[in-house]
């Protein structure tokens, strides 16, 4: 994640309610060919990526597991695959409408939960830190409804670090998917997606927010290179600041 290129542009990002505002729409703009051009701008590779950080989880069947930011469900699905009781959550109206995983799903800011202190086992969350409006609180959130000892496991995009990869990878990222989202689905969000990378902060700070939010052990796994990373943690004992 260090590596991840920051755009010149970010300044010119949208913030707070905007941002919100934005992602929401778009995401609901989006939702019915999502899994289409996800299959073809990750060249099928996200399935894998999504099973490794299902298995990541690694608790007891029959976990209670937040899908977070659960889009059109390939989380929620392969962690049901996998004996996890799971309900999915979504800010976006247009993607629960879309939803395939057959878990009970609920509308809702990451910011702002709507379950009670340790009541989960565990979470799980694709590609959404950088959407998040407001990310300490999101992590903050996820750290409160988790119970000590339960895991978290996101998976989210990265920068390789070979030379050769991550000028190929830029490539793709920023000139080729845009072509395919706008070709499969909407220009403009996926002209969005290659810049949204500028949301999310360096590995360190990363790391530092989610420990500061109530999660210990954290590591981060590159995957296929560097293509995605896995970042995974295990909830602390201690109850995090406000």
């Amino acid at each position: 994640m260090g590596t991840t290129r920051r755009d010149t542009t970010a300044t010119a990002l949208p913030t707070g309610d905007e941002k919100t505002a934005r992602v929401r729409s778009m995401f609901d703009t989006i939702a019915p060919r999502y899994d289409l051009v996800n299959r073809v701008m990750t060249l099928g590779m996200d399935q894998g990526w999504r099973r490794v950080t299902v298995a990541a989880l690694a608790l007891a069947p029959g976990s209670v597991i937040v899908d977070l930011a659960c889009g059109t469900g390939d989380l929620s699905a392969l962690a049901r695959r996998r004996g996890y009781r799971t309900v999915g959550a979504d800010l976006s109206w247009g993607m629960l409408a879309a939803n395939h995983s057959g878990a009970p799903l609920v509308q809702c800011d990451a910011s702002r939960l709507p379950f009670t202190d340790g009541s989960v086992d565990g979470i799980v969350c694709g590609y959404a830190l950088r959407n998040f409006t407001d990310l300490g609180a999101s992590l903050a959130e996820a750290a409160r409804v988790t119970r000590p000892g339960g895991r978290i496991a996101v998976l989210e995009v990265s920068s390789p670090e070979g030379t050769l990869l991550r000028a190929g990878y830029r490539i793709w990222f920023e000139h080729v998917v845009p072509a395919i989202g706008g070709a499969l689905s909407d220009a403009d969000a996926y002209h969005y997606l290659p810049r949204s990378t500028a949301y999310l902060p360096p590995e360190a700070r990363l790391r530092r927010q989610f420990v500061d939010a109530g999660f210990s052990t954290v590591g981060r796994r590159p995957l296929q290179g560097g293509l995605s990373q896995l970042i995974t943690a295990t909830r602390s004992g201690r109850r995090q600041a406000r």
